[in-house]
């Protein structure tokens, strides 16, 4: 029934378009003039003007040291809610169990569970439970696959993306390089780019994040990989500390914000925020910083010793007591013992998530942990 104090559809698209993508999900079913209102490419292009607030985080279990079965069991950990919750269903819509890969702008990329006996990709909205289904040629249990979503681009037309695959391959004695393969949505194909990066690091599982339409994977040599799947060009990017300056072993994600690539590192000095400004010329700029004294102060029903704690950890393999998870807009996804929080950089404070064992028994470990933001992004 359409509304009658509405003379034309100008007013209630005025209203609707400054909602979040949940709220206006919702609102679509209240009539047929506003399903079709809401799910129009223009009412969303609209709609992207406000600033879509993080929803929440993927949270996946991994063996870490062994190349066996994937871990089934996905829990989606909402951000706006009050009190503790964990839901596990959020992508039961999806043909088979999966593995989250990367996210960028609403939309999820994720692949079959293995073994398997025809690995498939799979794009999703978990909004509004659409996705569409890519064959996984010659690709590795061990490739990283990155996302990248530009909804500003060929909006009223088609959801285009693209993939990039990483994986390293051997080019002489002990020297390796990173090759790039690449899936676009325009020719539906796959393609091995001719661009290599010569490094001898591996790329830490789950830090990989699209940031200006750029990819950056995270690698264990204190340098972080980039890939520019529109001119196809990478670069290796050094972190703003070095660690020889460190005497612990520091903990460190990286993230986006403001369309920028995020360092977040938490090391004896205290807790750091960096943005890169420049790739090319490894130019940083400290958004924020906090003593160890100075975080536990503010957040003490959380925190106690915790500079004696980061300061006692010498060595990688050990457990760390304060690990920084994700980053997105100014939220840090982090674990601090055997609980999860999330940690508001513009307020300072901590807000507890959930504990980690009810994330289940293998979370303790280098898990994989995706930000999510909603988006009402049709695929096709």
């Amino acid at each position: 029934m359409k509304a009658r104090w509405f003379v034309n559809d100008d007013i209630p698209t005025n209203i609707l378009t400054r909602l979040s993508a949940k709220t206006l999900h919702y609102l679509k079913y209240v009539s047929k003039e506003w399903y079709n209102l809401i799910s129009t490419r223009s009412f969303i292009r609209l709609q992207l003007k406000t600033k879509e607030p993080l929803s929440g985080f993927f949270f996946q279990e991994i063996f870490q040291w062994a190349d066996v079965d994937d871990m089934e069991s996905i829990s989606y950990i909402p951000v706006e809610i009050k009190t503790l919750n964990v839901f596990r269903t959020v992508l039961n819509f999806l043909p088979e169990p999966i593995v989250i890969l990367s996210s960028d702008n609403g939309l999820l990329c994720c692949r079959s569970c293995l073994p398997s006996t025809e690995p498939k990709l799979y794009i999703c909205n978990p909004l509004n439970k659409q996705y569409i289904t890519l064959l996984w040629p010659n690709l590795s249990r061990n490739c990283s696959v990155g996302l990248v979503f530009d909804p500003f681009q060929n909006l009223d037309k088609s959801t285009d993306f693209k993939l990039v695959s990483v994986s390293d391959i051997e080019v002489g004695d002990d020297d390796f390089c990173f090759v790039f393969d690449i899936y676009s949505s325009k020719t539906g194909l796959w393609r091995r780019s001719n661009e290599r990066c010569q490094c001898n690091h591996s790329l830490i599982k789950n830090k990989g994040v699209s940031a200006g339409g750029i990819l950056y994977w995270l690698t264990d040599g204190h340098q972080i990989l980039m890939f520019d799947p529109q001119n196809e060009l990478s670069w290796l990017v050094e972190t703003p500390l070095p660690s020889t300056e460190m005497n612990s072993v520091p903990e460190m994600c990286i993230g986006e914000c403001e369309n920028k690539l995020n360092y977040v590192i938490i090391c004896e000095d205290g807790l750091q925020l960096w943005a890169l400004e420049d790739h090319f010329s490894n130019m940083w700029c400290l958004k924020f910083f906090l003593s160890l004294e100075e975080l536990e102060k503010a957040n003490s029903d959380f925190l106690y010793d915790i500079k004696e704690k980061v300061a006692r950890r010498y060595c990688r393999d050990a457990l760390a007591w304060l690990d920084p998870l994700a980053f997105k807009d100014w939220m840090l996804f982090l674990r601090v013992s055997g609980n999860v929080y999330l940690y508001e950089f513009e307020s300072g404070r901590m807000k507890k998530l959930c504990d980690v064992s009810t994330l289940g028994p293998k979370s303790m470990f280098s898990p994989i942990v995706v930000p999510y933001a909603m988006s009402l992004f049709p695929l096709g």
